[in-house]
């Protein structure tokens, strides 16, 4: 004998059948949420540098280690001395490298042959007054400095000038997600997400090498400029009807 379901029997197995697509449903539509944007924007500032960080130092050679060492340490004192004369304090003043090598004549065919050694001592400064720059650097190589190899400006208190930076950074990213939502259709919401990149300066300049120091009559001219301080950030906007 055949057996029959009965009709309110079927439809419940149809119910129970369906209701796993439907949940898929509910959980699709609400994981849409809000649209959003994501956008990066950077500021700018730009100021006068009130400090400047220079490498500089003394090469001596000589026929033995010994000599050129004592050559070296003699000349490295008296550059010290030099800049503590013209107010740079013990604090600003700070050994970079030390070094020893021995010098060879390499003749072709020939092995090489040594020569005498090389005995260098930098040290790198900071100079908070650039108005006393030029003679500062003027002051050492008449001391017995003969490398100066490069030179930085920077600021002695950044904080101002990179919050100045970090509200143009800010609003250079409202304004952009500002024309996107218009250029959409839509308005900007809430901002759901904000992260700084970092900040970068203006990279380090050349200065003239010392021998070409020694040779001019005037002053060392130092012109600093400007100091470009930037802020990088990105974040990420509703966007509402």
């Amino acid at each position: 004998m055949t057996r029959r379901t009965p009709a309110l029997g079927l439809a419940a197995a149809l119910m129970l059948a369906a209701s796993p697509l439907a949940a898929f449903a509910q959980t699709a539509v609400a994981a849409q949420g809000p649209a959003t944007v994501s956008l990066s924007a950077f500021g700018e500032t730009r100021t006068t540098p009130d400090e400047a960080t220079i490498s500089l130092g003394v090469e001596a050679r000589a026929a033995s280690a010994v000599q050129a060492m004592n050559d070296d340490a003699e000349a490295m004192s008296q550059v010290v001395a030099a800049l503590k004369a013209h107010g740079l304090p013990a604090k600003a003043i700070q050994t970079a490298d030390i070094s020893l090598n021995a010098d060879y004549d390499y003749a072709q065919n020939q092995p090489p042959r040594l020569t005498g050694y090389q005995a260098s001592n930098q040290v790198t400064i900071t100079v908070d007054d650039l108005g006393k720059l030029g003679p500062t650097l003027d002051a050492v190589v008449a001391a017995g400095a003969n490398q100066i190899s490069r030179i930085s400006f920077g600021l002695k208190d950044p904080g101002a000038v990179e919050d100045a930076a970090r509200l143009a950074a800010v609003k250079a990213l409202r304004a952009k997600a500002e024309l996107y939502a218009a250029a959409t259709g839509y308005r900007v919401g809430r901002l759901v997400a904000l992260s700084e990149g970092g900040s970068a300066a203006e990279p380090m300049r050349p200065v003239m090498s010392a021998r070409m120091m020694v040779a001019a009559p005037a002053p060392t001219p130092v012109a600093p400029g400007q100091l470009t301080t930037r802020i990088d950030i990105s974040g990420v906007y509703e966007l509402v009807n």
